[in-house]
């Protein structure tokens, strides 16, 4: 933008310099892999990978029953990303066992589970998945000649923990809930293999929006609460196992708790923040006039997050003082605020 004589940068939310060339996660404070997120232009927070916690994620946390807290303010879902399942193609069963963070959760649009492609080339939108949605389980797959859709009935609120079993074999599913009856879907099309490269996803997406997702699937949040005991078998004739190599081991994952747990419970925000806790990541909300991890740094005159804002014209620069501030005018310009030619 220039100002007559004068010409400045008008920079975009979080960034910050005269080129705009300043971000928050530049000088990434996130350790051990994870996803550093820019909350103001002086702040980040951690989205703390899988086994890790903290505000800097540097602690370690052993996850036995992964607890997931749905989709987080910045937009991401937690999730946990496995190797791909084998043999998936023509049969599989499905055993897992979860539990809601709240009712309301129950409500809303969650994803259990998903597996699938992005309809790359002539490999099709072949997906399997399994969600919430309006207090009920929905299982879905398309063997690439459409969709087919099991939609169980309202779950019981009152029992605090939900157990799924679904199957396929070639073009029939099934799908039965706590003790509801068993339910059956013949998928369309002539298709009868499933075939799906992606990871296996449980509790959520690794990508920041279900759009980029295979088209059939549309659970736009991630699951509130606890999964635990998933397992798979892919012939009748096997054992169930738990999915990952080694076996019940994930690839990867963001966000991810230990269902009971609570870190607010370990971390104390300074000078009236608030402990927000998402997964296993968890960050200090400042009230303002405080940033930092902990809110213990004072937030400058001269800082854009200062209330009230300083008065220097842009291409100006504001210089604290110990009582308030001062203006350095760029050439062509003077006056308090540089708002004099």
């Amino acid at each position: 933008v220039s100002d007559a004589e004068n010409w400045y940068c008008e920079c975009p939310k979080l960034y910050t310099g005269k080129l705009c060339q300043f971000a928050t996660c530049d000088e990434n404070p996130c350790g051990n892999g994870a996803t550093c997120f820019p909350k103001s232009s002086r702040d980040a927070v951690c989205l703390c990978p899988y086994g890790r916690s903290g505000i800097l994620c540097s602690e370690a946390i052993n996850i036995t029953q992964p607890s997931f807290s749905g989709t987080d303010i910045f937009g991401y879902t937690s999730f946990l990303a496995y190797s791909t399942i084998p043999n998936i193609t023509f049969y599989y069963e499905f055993r897992l066992k979860f539990q809601l963070a709240n009712h309301h959760s129950a409500l809303q649009d969650n994803l259990i589970f998903f597996t699938g492609q992005k309809g790359q080339g002539l490999n099709g939108d072949d997906f399997l998945e399994l969600g919430l949605r309006n207090g009920r389980v929905i299982y879905s797959y398309n063997l690439g000649s459409g969709t087919a859709t099991i939609i169980s009935k309202a779950l019981d609120l009152t029992l605090h923990i939900h157990v799924i079993h679904l199957g396929r074999n070639l073009q029939k599913g099934w799908l039965k809930v706590d003790d509801q009856k068993n339910k059956t879907v013949t998928s369309p099309g002539r298709l009868v293999g499933l075939n799906v490269f992606s990871q296996f996803y449980l509790g959520g997406y690794r990508e920041y929006t279900p759009e980029l997702l295979p088209k059939g699937p549309r659970f736009k949040n991630g699951f509130q609460g606890c999964i635990f005991d998933v397992q798979v078998r892919t012939s009748i004739n096997q054992g169930f196992k738990s999915p990952g190599t080694p076996e019940g081991h994930p690839n990867s994952g963001r966000n991810v708790g230990q269902c009971k747990d609570s870190p607010c419970s370990l971390i104390k925000c300074r000078n009236g923040g608030k402990c927000i806790e998402s997964g296993s990541t968890v960050y200090c909300d400042c009230l303002t006039g405080w940033k930092g991890a902990f809110c213990t740094e004072t937030v400058s005159v001269c800082e854009p997050e200062h209330d009230p804002p300083h008065l220097c014209r842009q291409g100006s620069t504001c210089v604290p003082l110990p009582n308030g501030y001062t203006c350095h005018c760029p050439l062509g310009t003077t006056g308090t605020y540089c708002e004099q030619g």
